[in-house]
């Protein structure tokens, strides 16, 4: 028999499982549309172009996902995968191994993390402040760095993996899975993940239950910039180059993807595989759209629309509990 301690975790779990149902319903039409639109959608270059550009944004949602489980938000993930770059192009140039040069920026998104951590924590200051904050000043610190150049990995063998593929897909979405894994057994069958939506449903009330909410707070920013600098790395495989400017606006293609994905902006409602679906209904709107030779003004239009009717249907979801 179900307890009342239990019920609105499993009510929660049903409608995450039933809404992912209905994206992925949604994807699966979007393809089929596009496909009949027009004949160059199905093709297999197409479809491998199109996992390769959702790939770093779903990866990139899923680190925002945890952060915005716990009613926060990273502003700041877009600048540190250009910032990414630039770090692990200029260790790749110094002639560092590639593990060391990727061990090295991952770490140093940690950092990032941390830092923001211990910003909202023992600062207290809001979080919407200092990742814009950090957004702002890591872009000007890479620019400084590189003196506003761009920086050329000639490291053939760090280049060739973002091109290549395993069981016929490309390894960028490999790297999804690499990430997805850990990401829902730690989310959604482990306490620290069931501790997340405690702080994001009410912090007060987990402190007094005796979850350590700092403590989350510091894992959720952490989770967020540690997955952006990743993407940093993929990005610089994909297209060779460090550079600062990399990477601009993904923060709100990344928020975009969370909340498309079923992530309440209010905190407490997420899940992995939401914002998986969502990045690649993203991507392939994007991707259909420029087959289609449509204004890229109306993929940002069509974007906002989805944001806006994804939290309206939260809102009435949330006055009805």
């Amino acid at each position: 028999m179900t307890t009342d301690a239990t019920a609105p975790s499993v009510a929660r779990r049903n409608y995450s499982f039933l809404f992912a149902l209905t994206l992925l319903g949604f994807l699966l039409l979007l393809c089929v549309i596009l496909s009949v639109a027009t004949p160059n959608f199905a093709t297999s270059n197409n479809i491998a172009n199109l996992l390769r550009q959702g790939s770093m944004i779903a990866i990139l949602a899923l680190g925002e996902t945890f952060v915005i489980i716990t009613a926060g938000i990273d502003l700041s993930v877009g600048a540190i995968v250009g910032f990414s770059t630039v770090i692990v192009a200029l260790m790749l140039q110094a002639g560092f191994p590639i593990w060391v040069a990727v061990g090295a920026t991952l770490l140093l998104g940690l950092a990032i993390g941390l830092f923001h951590g211990f910003a909202i924590v023992r600062m207290g200051l809001p979080p919407f402040i200092i990742t814009l904050a950090t957004l702002t000043s890591l872009r000007g610190v890479g620019l400084l760095i590189t003196n506003g150049s761009t920086i050329n990995i000639k490291n053939e063998a760090f280049n060739a993996f973002s091109r290549g593929d395993f069981l016929g897909l490309p390894n960028l979405f490999w790297m999804v899975v690499l990430v997805a894994v850990p990401a829902f057994i730690f989310l959604h069958m482990s306490r620290w993940g069931r501790y997340l939506f405690a702080v994001g449903s009410n912090p007060e009330a987990a402190r007094l239950s005796g979850v350590k909410v700092s403590t989350m707070i510091y894992v959720a920013y952490s989770l967020s910039a540690v997955c952006a600098a990743f993407v940093g790395v993929l990005l610089a495989a994909r297209i060779g180059i460090g550079n600062a400017t990399q990477a601009e606006g993904w923060e709100l293609q990344a928020i975009a993807s969370s909340v498309i994905g079923g992530t309440s902006l209010f905190g407490a409602v997420g899940s992995v595989h939401g914002p998986l679906i969502g990045s690649f209904i993203l991507a392939t709107i994007n991707n259909g759209a420029n087959l289609l030779n449509v204004n890229s003004f109306w993929q940002r239009v069509i974007t906002g629309v989805l944001i806006i009717v994804i939290v309206f249907f939260d809102q009435l979801r949330r006055r009805s509990r």
